[in-house]
């Protein structure tokens, strides 16, 4: 099993998909590294080299991944949230924050309500 940027990678998969496992790659900046280093993307990585995977390690870590990129964001976020931007008090009451409507649907983003619609009460006899 290759290990790219603490990321242990599926070994059945092509290396083009394989690398998209990785936080920060996805299948365009898979077939940059792909093409930078020189190695096929329809072979799996379970037949990878030794020097094709050092290869690959050495130009994933060009890029900002994982852990940095994750801590990145969230600095970021953090960042809206202090100065009180309309995006940052968004981030903070847990709405959507890229201009959704909130009067219907948006019930992952809003959270669990248990109501949905009101229904009519059964009548007793």
């Amino acid at each position: 099993m290759a290990r790219i940027a603490g990321v242990d990678l599926p070994r059945d998969k092509r290396v083009e998909i394989g690398l998209t496992y990785i936080f920060g790659i996805g299948l365009s900046r898979s077939h940059a590294i792909l093409a930078k280093t020189g190695v096929n993307p329809d072979t799996r990585i379970k037949e990878l080299s030794d020097a094709e995977i050092s290869s690959l390690r050495g130009a994933v870590e060009e890029y900002q991944i994982e852990g940095d990129l994750r801590r990145f964001e969230s600095m970021n976020i953090k960042r809206l949230m202090d100065i009180g931007t309309y995006r940052g008090r968004r981030h903070r009451l847990g709405l959507p924050v890229r201009g959704q409507r909130t009067r219907t649907n948006a019930r992952t983003r809003r959270g669990g309500r248990r109501t949905v619609a009101g229904k009519k009460k059964a009548v007793k006899k």
